[in-house]
């Protein structure tokens, strides 16, 4: 029985789809932080978690006045609080694309025209990144703010993940959408991951480098329509591969390449 689970699980790692569809995850949350409803409010909610962690002095939000004073015990409170953040918006994102993917499983029969009609779907959102659909533009966000204290931060996280759905929705609906095709709560949950993996992780990295993340922040503000023209032309492509069968083909032809068999014959 365990065998039986142990290639079930390689299968699924070595599968063509899951290897495609992670790397894209990754990037589509990568996008998804440089947006225009992410990226700019990124050093507001550093300083808003180093707050509730009771390290605002640290983070250079101190009195007039006052000298700023950073110490290692300081820096690493404030990280673990971005941390758990990052887990709340993790636990949202992942929960709805296990979602997905259970659904893919049960409609496993008409998978394929529901995939065709979700990459027009997807097409659509993208053309939105591209700023060719202008009510696509518009950024609606639901805000609360849970009370101070490090295990606020996880709540804050919580309250991200589902407040900011419609503003990233382009980018998240191509991860349901991969989970969904995917047919698999697991396949779903790890995709999930690759994308609050490229969402997070910059947050982290601001938490960690606060003193030099400014650089790397106004970089991203001045690149932000390129990123997110990126962002578009990667979600276009990936819903014309979606509708035409090309991801299949190229899942297959991947699947192939990696068992060693022939690359221009499906792996079944």
């Amino acid at each position: 029985m365990l065998a039986d689970a142990g290639d079930a699980f390689g299968q699924t790692v070595i599968s063509g789809s899951l290897l495609l569809a992670v790397p894209v995850a990754l990037i589509a949350g990568l996008v998804s932080f440089a947006s225009p409803c992410v990226l700019p409010l990124v050093p507001a909610y550093v300083g808003y978690l180093g707050g509730m962690t009771g390290t605002s002095d640290r983070l250079g939000i101190q009195p007039a006045g006052t000298t700023l004073v950073r110490t290692a015990p300081a820096r690493s409170r404030v990280l673990l609080g971005v941390a758990l953040f990052v887990a709340g918006f993790t636990a949202v994102f992942v929960a709805l694309a296990v979602l997905a993917g259970s659904l893919g499983g049960l409609l496993v029969e008409y998978q394929d025209p529901i995939t065709r009609v979700l990459g027009v779907v997807v097409i659509v959102l993208g053309l939105g990144f591209l700023g060719l659909i202008p009510f696509l533009q518009n950024e609606k966000r639901v805000h609360l703010a849970p009370r101070a204290g490090l295990w606020g931060a996880p709540l804050l996280g919580v309250t991200f993940g589902l407040g900011w759905v419609p503003c990233i929705g382009p980018t998240l609906a191509a991860i349901l959408t991969l989970s969904l095709d995917g047919g698999s709560a697991g396949r779903g949950a790890l995709l999930a991951v690759a994308f609050c993996l490229g969402l997070g992780l910059p947050f982290l990295l601001v938490a960690l480098f606060v003193d030099r993340s400014a650089g790397a922040l106004g970089f991203l503000r001045r690149h932000r329509l390129a990123i997110m023209r990126f962002g578009g032309a990667m979600l276009v492509i990936l819903g014309i591969a979606l509708v035409t069968g090309v991801w299949g083909t190229w899942s297959s032809w991947l699947q192939g390449v990696l068992v060693g068999g022939d690359p221009f014959v499906p792996v079944v």
